[in-house]
This record gives structure tokens, C-alpha cells and sequence, in this order.
């Protein structure tokens, strides 16, 4: 099931993210950081022993009055191949059609997964925003090898 995160799933959350960011997968994300933009954020659950575990996560992040991205998009390693990644996304995309946006963006390192669910590549250039707000602090900068891509939504 997807359903927007509560404050209950911060822990799973930030374990969820930190672990793929060991690997250099994405960004660090700590507590505070989750607390402060968890209304971004969607959960994948599943139901162990009656309580729900957080198993994947994403979060859709506005950045301009047209515009969002797909952030911290992590799945639990022992559930990727079931979907659940799409799901988020697509989850994602359904809040940004709501909010009457018209393009959402992510930065990453599979392509072919976002181009499956059709997005494009674009030059990181055409995201301004983003350039000149988060990646111009990010550690990897001048070594990025982020794709840059985007769906386009009728209005």
C-alpha cells in the first residue's frame, strides 16, 4: 500500500535513505531534515505481525510554481523488482497532477527506470532552480554523474 508518510515513519524512513546513501546511491538525509519536509514524502508499507513497515520511499518536493522533483526515491533492497519503486513515482506524479504542475524532474543514476515511466533526459542547465539552489551546495558537484530527466503533465 501507498500512503503519504506520518511522523512515525521517520526512523524507517531515514534508515531506508542512509543505507542506499552508503552506497552512493543519494544524498544523506538526516531526522531533522525528514521531520521538516515530511508532508513530501510517500511510504510503501507492508503489514508484519499486524504493524506496518515502511519497506520504500519518495518524496516530491515543489521547487517552482510549475515544477517538482522526485527525491530520496530508496526501496528496501530485498523487496526491488516488485514494483514498488514505480508505484512511488507514479503515486507522485498523480500529487503533482493535483497540484496542477506541469513538468516533474529527478536526478539519477538508473535512467532506464525513469524512462519506463516517461520521463526524458534533459541537460541539468534546463533546471535552474535546482541548479542554483541544491546542487551548487552538494558535495558531488563538479562530480556529478546524476542524469537529469523530466515528465511533462497536461495541465
Amino acid at each position: 500500500m501507498i500512503r503519504p508518510a506520518t511522523m512515525a515513519d521517520v526512523p524507517e524512513i531515514h534508515r531506508l535513505i542512509n543505507y542506499h546513501a552508503e552506497y552512493n546511491r543519494m544524498l544523506f538525509r538526516s531526522h531533522t531534515n525528514l521531520y521538516e519536509h515530511l508532508r513530501d514524502f510517500l511510504v510503501a508499507v507492508e503489514n508484519h505481525d499486524n504493524r506496518e513497515k515502511v519497506v520504500a520511499c519518495a518524496a516530491l518536493e515543489l521547487v517552482w510554481r510549475d515544477l517538482a522533483e522526485i527525491k530520496s526515491l530508496a526501496v528496501d533492497d530485498a523487496l526491488r523488482g516488485r514494483g514498488l519503486g514505480s508505484k512511488l513515482v507514479q503515486a507522485a506524479i498523480d500529487e503533482a497532477r493535483r497540484l496542477r504542475l506541469t513538468r516533474v524532474f529527478a536526478l539519477t543514476r538508473e535512467p532506464r527506470f525513469f524512462e519506463k515511466l516517461g520521463f526524458r533526459v534533459v541537460a541539468k542547465e534546463s533546471l535552474p532552480h535546482k541548479v542554483w539552489t541544491d546542487c551548487i551546495q552538494c558535495p558531488m558537484q563538479t562530480n556529478c554523474d546524476e542524469v537529469a530527466m523530466v515528465i511533462d503533465l497536461e495541465s
